[in-house]
């Protein structure tokens, strides 16, 4: 074999050599089936990999929760639900989370579009009590607990309750509430047992923030009755500004109750005892989506861990108020002092004998008007009675200022001489209007705030606690609005016809006598948006006083007032000045000689 036969074997021998060990097949072992063991044991080994990132993610939260809320992070872990407490007023929604209030529903009423009337819900509405502990401020909306309902009966008044239980390894926290029937008053019990000692101070505090529902179509009427009320512990109610559109006030002294008061309807907090300090504020929002935007930020102090208030839901009714706590009724605006005793002591109680007997608020409206003018119709007729002597000394009286008109000091002084011979007082007839005066007034006050207004339709008028759209403009008229008001317009006229008729009975002239046809056109303008029971009932007493003086006049014959007077002439022909004319006198004297000086 030469050389290169043996270097070609060589090679050969090679290439299966390496054929044989890369690309060689290898025995074909018998294959078998996996058993159930071997997959059991995998989903095994899985399941307890994934319970081991699972149980490490559970103590890393649990770390977290024990670094940030102490002996109280057991409580930020739980599932939120609902509970709810009715009774025949209202439907009150309360959360797991937190035990806090959710949703209160009026059932008795409805908002101005026909829809159930929401006083507060979650989503307008944020009620948060907050403890100071050594970990900071902590929010109970932040801990679940558990709830359980029960029911009992004091004094026939069946009450229900749900407490809400959040337990501790060292303490817990309870929150109590109890629903009466027949009430708008919601009990609520705060007790805090063996967590004391993590608290830095004895107070609660109870934030409140709350963007008030519209209720009521006309916003604009709404904002200007919606406020912030409250009452100190020193018996005082005061209320945050009306007229500007953000307001805000510190209350550092104690208070008894704080409000967020509407036109109509009113939430408010009631201490047990006391509140310690309040901060208060409200603002009017550019858009429509609520009336406005009230905060409140208010310190409830903890007596043995434990405190007690209640909350109130309802309506602005002046009786219903007067009943929850001392000053409350305030929430109604009953007017000035000098004219509020007219609406609490007469009028409130004459709508709720009347409520007895009639539905048709507009049919009541008219009974009170006639009760009122029958109670003043001794000083009407006084009142025409002293315009009719005036009237029948007038030739007595243009006879002075025609001799007396370049010198008008003169002229008064012989004029009251004139009436004290004459047994004639010049404000005879201006008094007993004057006296008339609260009763006008004080429907100025209470029609607008009246919830018993409220959607009652009486003729054209859907809704007498607004104004009667008779006719809508296309365009607005300053000062007057979009829409003619036909309860102000009849107002109107009746007050024009009652001046011209009522100026046929006094010697008044001039500026005066013109003065009587100026103002109701004036009260046109303020009235028409005002609401349509105001106007109607101003309607109604004008048309009653109309037909009292005409009927007055019937029976008044001025040729006997004439001589009535004439007698009085003859007895006070030597009659001495009273001390009141003489002092009358010597100051008109006394003018007239400075206004010489000069």
């Amino acid at each position: 074999m030469d050389r290169n036969q043996a270097t070609g074997l060589i090679l050969f021998a090679a290439v299966i050599l390496v054929y044989s060990i890369f690309f060689g097949s290898t025995p074909e072992l018998p294959t078998q089936e996996p058993t159930g063991e071997v997959i059991s044991s995998v989903q095994e080994n899985s399941t307890q990999a994934i319970a081991t990132e699972v149980e490490e993610v559970d103590s890393l939260q649990d770390l977290k929760a024990q670094i940030q809320y102490g002996v109280f992070a057991p409580l930020v872990k739980g599932t939120e639900s609902e509970v709810t407490l009715e009774n025949d007023k209202m439907i009150v929604t309360l959360s797991t989370k937190g035990a806090e209030i959710k949703k209160v529903v009026l059932k008795e009423y409805n908002s101005w579009d026909q829809r159930p009337l929401v006083l507060m819900d979650h989503e307008s509405s944020n009620l948060s009590y907050q403890l100071n502990t050594t970990k900071g401020p902590l929010s109970l909306n932040e801990f679940f607990f558990e709830a359980s309902s029960s029911s009992t009966e004091i004094d026939g008044v069946a009450i229900s309750k749900v407490a809400f239980t959040a337990q501790t390894g060292s303490g817990k926290i309870t929150r109590s509430y109890s629903l009466p029937d027949n009430s708008y008053v919601l009990g609520n019990n705060l007790e805090i047992a063996g967590l004391t000692s993590q608290l830095v101070d004895s107070n609660v505090n109870i934030l409140w923030d709350s963007k008030l529902i519209k209720q009521e179509e006309d916003i604009e009427e709404s904002r200007r009755k919606t406020n912030i009320n409250f009452f100190k512990s020193t018996e005082k109610y005061d209320y945050l500004s009306l007229t500007s559109d953000e307001a805000s006030e510190q209350v550092s002294e104690p208070l008894k109750w704080i409000s967020f008061s509407q036109r109509f309807f009113t939430a408010g907090i009631i201490a047990e005892n006391q509140f310690n300090s309040a901060s208060l504020e409200q603002v009017t929002p550019d858009d429509t989506l609520s009336v406005k935007n009230m905060k409140a930020t208010i310190a409830l102090p903890l007596t043995e861990g434990k405190a007690d208030l209640s909350y109130y839901f309802g309506p602005n009714k002046y009786k219903t108020l007067k009943k929850i706590t001392p000053g409350f009724e305030n929430n109604v605006d009953m007017g000035y002092f000098f004219v509020s005793w007219v609406n609490k002591y007469i009028i409130v109680n004459l709508f709720v004998f009347l409520e007895k007997f009639f539905s048709n608020y507009g049919i009541i409206i008219i009974i009170i008007v006639l009760i009122i003018k029958a109670a003043l119709f001794p000083l009407t007729y006084k009142s025409y009675v002293g315009m009719a002597k005036m009237r029948v000394i007038k030739p007595e009286i243009d006879e002075l200022k025609e001799k007396y008109k370049d010198d008008s000091t003169k002229q008064q002084q012989e004029q009251m001489k004139l009436f004290g011979q004459l047994g004639v007082s010049p404000i005879s007839g201006c008094l007993p209007m004057l006296l008339q005066m609260p009763f006008l007034f004080a429907m100025f006050f209470f029609f607008p705030n009246s919830i018993e207004m409220r959607q009652e339709s009486f003729l054209w008028a859907h809704d007498l606690s607004t104004y009667d759209t008779f006719i809508k403009l296309p365009f607005t008229i300053p000062f007057y609005g979009s829409h003619v008001s036909l309860f102000t317009l009849l107002m109107t006229v009746s007050q024009i016809a009652y001046t011209h008729f009522n100026n046929q009975l006094t010697a008044a002239q001039g500026p005066m006598k013109n003065l009587g046809y100026i103002m109701p056109i004036g009260f046109m303008f303020i009235l028409n948006s005002y609401p349509a029971a105001l106007s109607f009932y101003y309607f109604v007493s004008n048309m009653v006083t109309f037909g009292q003086q005409a009927l007055i006049k019937l029976f008044v014959d001025d040729k006997k007032i004439r001589e009535k007077v004439e007698l009085s002439k003859v007895k006070n022909a030597n009659k001495k000045k009273s001390k009141f004319q003489q002092k009358l006198e010597d100051a008109m004297k006394a003018a007239d000689a400075n206004k010489k000086k000069k």
